[in-house]
Protein backbone atom coordinates (compact mmCIF):
# COMPACT_ATOMS: atom_id res chain seq x y z
CA UNK A 1 0.00 0.00 0.00
CA UNK A 2 1.38 3.24 -0.64
CA UNK A 3 2.05 6.21 1.25
CA UNK A 4 -0.79 8.39 -0.24
CA UNK A 5 -3.63 5.76 -0.20
CA UNK A 6 -2.38 4.78 3.81
CA UNK A 7 -2.96 8.34 4.51
CA UNK A 8 -6.18 8.70 3.13
CA UNK A 9 -7.55 5.67 4.72
CA UNK A 10 -5.58 6.53 8.08
CA UNK A 11 -7.25 10.05 8.18
CA UNK A 12 -10.48 8.42 7.31
CA UNK A 13 -10.64 6.38 10.53
CA UNK A 14 -9.65 9.31 12.83
CA UNK A 15 -12.06 11.37 10.82
CA UNK A 16 -14.90 8.62 11.87
CA UNK A 17 -13.65 8.32 15.01
CA UNK A 18 -13.86 11.64 16.17
CA UNK A 19 -17.13 12.28 14.92
CA UNK A 20 -18.70 9.27 16.75
CA UNK A 21 -16.94 10.59 19.87
CA UNK A 22 -17.94 14.21 19.54
CA UNK A 23 -21.60 12.82 19.32
CA UNK A 24 -21.52 11.01 22.02
CA UNK A 25 -20.17 13.17 24.00
CA UNK A 26 -23.10 15.76 23.21
CA UNK A 27 -25.66 13.68 24.31
CA UNK A 28 -24.08 11.85 26.96
CA UNK A 29 -23.65 15.27 28.70
CA UNK A 30 -27.67 16.45 27.69
CA UNK A 31 -29.10 12.98 28.56
CA UNK A 32 -27.09 13.36 32.28
CA UNK A 33 -28.20 16.06 32.48
CA UNK A 34 -31.83 15.73 32.20
CA UNK A 35 -32.01 12.37 33.53
CA UNK A 36 -29.72 13.04 36.68
CA UNK A 37 -27.00 11.00 36.11
CA UNK A 38 -23.83 12.28 37.28
CA UNK A 39 -22.25 9.06 35.62
CA UNK A 40 -23.16 10.14 32.12
CA UNK A 41 -21.70 13.23 32.56
CA UNK A 42 -18.57 12.55 33.75
CA UNK A 43 -19.10 10.01 30.60
CA UNK A 44 -19.51 13.28 28.37
CA UNK A 45 -16.09 14.61 30.00
CA UNK A 46 -14.71 11.08 29.52
CA UNK A 47 -15.51 10.93 25.33
CA UNK A 48 -14.93 14.49 24.93
CA UNK A 49 -10.92 13.73 26.37
CA UNK A 50 -11.06 10.76 23.92
CA UNK A 51 -11.49 12.98 20.80
CA UNK A 52 -8.12 14.85 22.41
CA UNK A 53 -6.44 11.46 21.97
CA UNK A 54 -7.93 10.93 18.04
CA UNK A 55 -6.36 13.82 17.59
CA UNK A 56 -3.22 12.58 19.05
CA UNK A 57 -2.77 9.76 17.30
CA UNK A 58 -4.08 11.08 14.18
CA UNK A 59 -1.32 13.76 14.64
CA UNK A 60 1.43 10.78 15.02
CA UNK A 61 0.00 8.59 12.15
CA UNK A 62 0.61 12.26 9.98
CA UNK A 63 3.91 12.46 10.93
CA UNK A 64 4.82 8.32 10.74
CA UNK A 65 3.50 9.30 6.76
CA UNK A 66 6.56 12.16 6.31
CA UNK A 67 9.01 10.28 3.61
CA UNK A 68 12.82 9.91 5.24
CA UNK A 69 15.16 12.96 4.68
CA UNK A 70 18.69 13.86 5.86
CA UNK A 71 18.25 13.84 9.43
CA UNK A 72 15.90 10.93 9.44
CA UNK A 73 17.32 8.23 7.50
CA UNK A 74 14.67 5.63 8.18
CA UNK A 75 11.78 8.44 8.12
CA UNK A 76 9.41 8.99 11.02
CA UNK A 77 7.36 6.43 11.77
CA UNK A 78 8.43 5.84 15.48
CA UNK A 79 6.26 9.23 15.80
CA UNK A 80 3.85 7.12 16.15
CA UNK A 81 4.51 4.73 19.26
CA UNK A 82 5.31 8.01 20.92
CA UNK A 83 1.72 9.31 20.60
CA UNK A 84 0.97 5.74 21.59
CA UNK A 85 2.40 6.65 25.15
CA UNK A 86 1.10 10.27 25.27
CA UNK A 87 -2.64 8.21 24.98
CA UNK A 88 -1.24 6.48 28.01
CA UNK A 89 -0.49 9.68 30.00
CA UNK A 90 -4.31 10.49 29.22
CA UNK A 91 -5.63 7.09 30.08
CA UNK A 92 -3.78 7.39 33.42
CA UNK A 93 -4.86 10.83 34.12
CA UNK A 94 -9.11 9.46 33.12
CA UNK A 95 -8.58 6.51 35.76
CA UNK A 96 -7.33 8.94 38.42
CA UNK A 97 -10.29 11.14 38.14
CA UNK A 98 -12.59 7.80 38.45
CA UNK A 99 -10.26 6.40 41.06
CA UNK A 100 -10.90 10.22 42.89
CA UNK A 101 -15.02 10.12 41.99
CA UNK A 102 -15.33 6.48 43.72
CA UNK A 103 -13.12 7.48 46.73
CA UNK A 104 -15.60 10.19 47.75
CA UNK A 105 -18.64 8.00 46.92
CA UNK A 106 -17.43 4.67 49.16
CA UNK A 107 -15.26 6.78 51.57
CA UNK A 108 -16.17 10.35 51.95
CA UNK A 109 -20.28 9.55 52.00
CA UNK A 110 -21.09 11.81 49.13
CA UNK A 111 -25.07 11.25 47.99
CA UNK A 112 -25.94 8.77 45.56
CA UNK A 113 -29.26 10.27 43.62
CA UNK A 114 -30.78 7.55 41.38
CA UNK A 115 -31.22 8.69 37.68
CA UNK A 116 -33.74 7.93 35.66
CA UNK A 117 -33.80 4.93 32.79
CA UNK A 118 -33.51 7.42 30.34
CA UNK A 119 -30.01 7.48 31.28
CA UNK A 120 -29.89 3.76 30.87
CA UNK A 121 -31.72 4.08 27.05
CA UNK A 122 -28.20 6.31 26.98
CA UNK A 123 -25.65 4.12 28.32
CA UNK A 124 -26.86 1.18 26.35
CA UNK A 125 -26.89 3.52 22.92
CA UNK A 126 -23.27 4.62 24.50
CA UNK A 127 -22.24 0.51 24.39
CA UNK A 128 -23.33 -0.01 20.91
CA UNK A 129 -21.63 3.04 19.41
CA UNK A 130 -18.61 2.78 21.17
CA UNK A 131 -18.46 -1.00 19.60
CA UNK A 132 -18.42 -0.08 16.46
CA UNK A 133 -16.20 2.81 16.72
CA UNK A 134 -13.61 0.14 18.09
CA UNK A 135 -14.08 -2.48 15.60
CA UNK A 136 -13.47 -0.16 12.88
CA UNK A 137 -10.64 1.67 14.17
CA UNK A 138 -8.90 -1.71 15.30
CA UNK A 139 -9.74 -3.35 11.78
CA UNK A 140 -7.70 -0.22 9.74
CA UNK A 141 -5.09 0.23 12.74
CA UNK A 142 -4.27 -3.46 11.95
CA UNK A 143 -4.23 -3.17 8.15
CA UNK A 144 -2.32 -0.04 8.20
CA UNK A 145 -0.09 -1.55 10.90
CA UNK A 146 -0.35 1.35 12.53
CA UNK A 147 0.62 1.89 16.57
CA UNK A 148 -1.00 5.11 17.25
CA UNK A 149 -4.54 3.91 15.68
CA UNK A 150 -4.57 0.47 17.28
CA UNK A 151 -3.47 2.49 20.89
CA UNK A 152 -6.25 4.80 20.07
CA UNK A 153 -8.96 1.97 19.35
CA UNK A 154 -7.47 0.23 22.44
CA UNK A 155 -8.56 3.38 24.48
CA UNK A 156 -12.09 2.94 22.68
CA UNK A 157 -12.41 -0.46 23.81
CA UNK A 158 -12.37 1.27 27.41
CA UNK A 159 -15.18 3.03 26.77
CA UNK A 160 -18.05 -0.11 26.25
CA UNK A 161 -17.01 -1.60 29.77
CA UNK A 162 -17.46 2.11 31.49
CA UNK A 163 -21.05 1.97 29.77
CA UNK A 164 -21.77 -1.14 30.47
CA UNK A 165 -20.87 0.04 33.61
CA UNK A 166 -22.96 2.89 33.48
CA UNK A 167 -26.06 0.85 32.81
CA UNK A 168 -25.25 -1.56 36.31
CA UNK A 169 -25.19 1.18 38.05
CA UNK A 170 -28.21 2.86 37.10
CA UNK A 171 -30.30 -0.59 37.26
CA UNK A 172 -28.75 -1.38 40.59
CA UNK A 173 -29.30 2.19 41.64
CA UNK A 174 -33.17 1.99 40.82
CA UNK A 175 -33.40 -1.47 42.85
CA UNK A 176 -32.22 0.01 45.85
CA UNK A 177 -28.83 -0.86 45.42
CA UNK A 178 -26.62 2.45 44.93
CA UNK A 179 -23.50 1.42 46.46
CA UNK A 180 -23.21 -0.74 42.43
CA UNK A 181 -22.67 2.52 41.06
CA UNK A 182 -18.88 3.48 42.60
CA UNK A 183 -17.80 -0.29 42.96
CA UNK A 184 -18.40 -0.57 39.25
CA UNK A 185 -16.86 2.70 38.44
CA UNK A 186 -13.65 1.77 40.22
CA UNK A 187 -13.88 -1.88 37.89
CA UNK A 188 -13.92 0.59 35.11
CA UNK A 189 -11.18 2.20 36.22
CA UNK A 190 -9.19 -0.64 36.87
CA UNK A 191 -9.57 -1.97 33.32
CA UNK A 192 -8.50 1.47 31.77
CA UNK A 193 -5.08 0.99 33.92
CA UNK A 194 -4.85 -2.27 32.29
CA UNK A 195 -5.91 -0.67 29.01
CA UNK A 196 -2.79 1.78 29.66
CA UNK A 197 -0.45 -0.84 30.68
CA UNK A 198 -0.87 -2.95 27.79
CA UNK A 199 -0.29 0.09 25.51
CA UNK A 200 2.14 1.24 26.92
CA UNK A 201 4.02 -1.82 26.52
CA UNK A 202 3.42 -2.77 22.88
CA UNK A 203 4.62 0.97 22.30
CA UNK A 204 7.57 0.91 24.32
CA UNK A 205 8.66 -2.48 22.66
CA UNK A 206 7.90 -0.82 19.33
CA UNK A 207 10.40 1.82 20.62
CA UNK A 208 12.58 -0.44 21.64
CA UNK A 209 13.17 -2.81 18.64
CA UNK A 210 11.86 -5.95 20.55
CA UNK A 211 12.63 -8.95 18.33
CA UNK A 212 9.63 -9.39 16.48
CA UNK A 213 7.09 -12.57 16.04
CA UNK A 214 8.43 -15.78 14.66
CA UNK A 215 6.31 -15.45 11.74
CA UNK A 216 8.03 -12.31 10.43
CA UNK A 217 11.40 -13.86 10.50
CA UNK A 218 10.32 -17.03 9.01
CA UNK A 219 8.80 -14.84 6.14
CA UNK A 220 12.33 -12.86 5.51
CA UNK A 221 14.42 -16.13 5.80
CA UNK A 222 11.80 -17.70 3.05
CA UNK A 223 11.99 -15.09 0.84
CA UNK A 224 15.56 -14.55 0.85
CA UNK A 225 16.29 -18.55 0.00
CA UNK A 226 13.56 -18.32 -2.45
CA UNK A 227 16.40 -16.34 -4.54
CA UNK A 228 18.76 -18.68 -7.06
CA UNK A 229 22.12 -18.64 -5.36
CA UNK A 230 21.37 -18.21 -1.76
CA UNK A 231 22.28 -21.14 0.39
CA UNK A 232 21.74 -20.15 3.88
CA UNK A 233 20.10 -17.48 5.74
CA UNK A 234 21.54 -16.48 9.47
CA UNK A 235 21.45 -13.58 12.05
CA UNK A 236 18.29 -11.81 11.00
CA UNK A 237 17.59 -8.76 12.78
CA UNK A 238 14.35 -6.75 12.76
CA UNK A 239 14.13 -2.79 13.58
CA UNK A 240 10.33 -1.65 13.60
CA UNK A 241 9.52 2.13 13.10
CA UNK A 242 6.35 2.55 13.61
CA UNK A 243 4.25 0.96 10.86
CA UNK A 244 7.04 -0.16 8.82
CA UNK A 245 10.47 -1.90 9.85
CA UNK A 246 13.87 -2.44 8.39
CA UNK A 247 15.74 -5.95 8.38
CA UNK A 248 19.27 -6.62 8.50
CA UNK A 249 20.81 -10.11 7.60
CA UNK A 250 23.34 -12.29 6.54
CA UNK A 251 22.68 -14.48 3.29
CA UNK A 252 25.57 -17.50 2.29
CA UNK A 253 26.96 -17.63 -0.98
CA UNK A 254 28.93 -19.24 -3.38
CA UNK A 255 32.91 -18.07 -2.08
CA UNK A 256 34.25 -18.02 -6.15
CA UNK A 257 31.96 -15.08 -6.78
CA UNK A 258 33.40 -11.96 -7.88
CA UNK A 259 32.32 -9.27 -5.76
CA UNK A 260 30.34 -7.53 -8.72
CA UNK A 261 28.23 -11.01 -8.70
CA UNK A 262 28.20 -11.07 -5.40
CA UNK A 263 26.84 -7.58 -4.84
CA UNK A 264 24.24 -8.10 -7.70
CA UNK A 265 23.09 -11.15 -5.99
CA UNK A 266 22.77 -8.96 -2.13
CA UNK A 267 20.45 -6.21 -4.40
CA UNK A 268 18.08 -8.77 -5.68
CA UNK A 269 17.75 -10.67 -1.76
CA UNK A 270 17.05 -6.71 -1.03
CA UNK A 271 14.66 -6.32 -3.51
CA UNK A 272 12.88 -9.40 -2.88
CA UNK A 273 12.18 -9.12 0.71
CA UNK A 274 10.77 -5.51 0.11
CA UNK A 275 8.44 -6.59 -2.28
CA UNK A 276 7.09 -10.25 -0.95
CA UNK A 277 6.89 -8.21 3.00
CA UNK A 278 4.91 -5.15 2.88
CA UNK A 279 5.88 -4.06 6.20
CA UNK A 280 9.09 -4.47 5.61
CA UNK A 281 10.66 -1.09 3.86
CA UNK A 282 14.40 -1.30 4.22
CA UNK A 283 16.76 -4.45 3.90
CA UNK A 284 20.39 -4.39 4.85
CA UNK A 285 22.31 -7.48 3.47
CA UNK A 286 25.77 -9.10 4.48
CA UNK A 287 27.55 -11.24 2.00
CA UNK A 288 29.17 -14.61 3.54
CA UNK A 289 30.90 -17.47 2.02
CA UNK A 290 28.65 -20.88 2.27
CA UNK A 291 30.17 -22.67 4.64
CA UNK A 292 31.93 -19.69 6.71
CA UNK A 293 29.28 -18.69 8.69
CA UNK A 294 31.50 -17.63 11.62
CA UNK A 295 33.96 -14.96 9.47
CA UNK A 296 30.80 -13.28 9.06
CA UNK A 297 30.80 -12.07 12.55
CA UNK A 298 34.46 -10.93 12.92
Amino acid sequence: MDEEMRGKIGQRAVICSVSGKTALTIFNFIVGILSGSTALVVEAAHTFSDILTSAIAFIGFKIGLKPADKDHPYGHGKAEPLMGLVIVIFLAIISYEIFSEVYQKLMLGAALTPPSYLAAVMAIIGIGANYALTSYSMKIGKKLNSPAIIADANHQKVDIFACVAILIGIIGSRMGMPILDPLVGGFVGILILKTAFDVAYENVNHIMGKIPSDGLINDINSAALSINGIYGVHDIKVNYMGPYASTELHVEVNGNLTLKEAHKLAHTVENTIIDKIEIVNAAIIHVCPVGEDENCYN
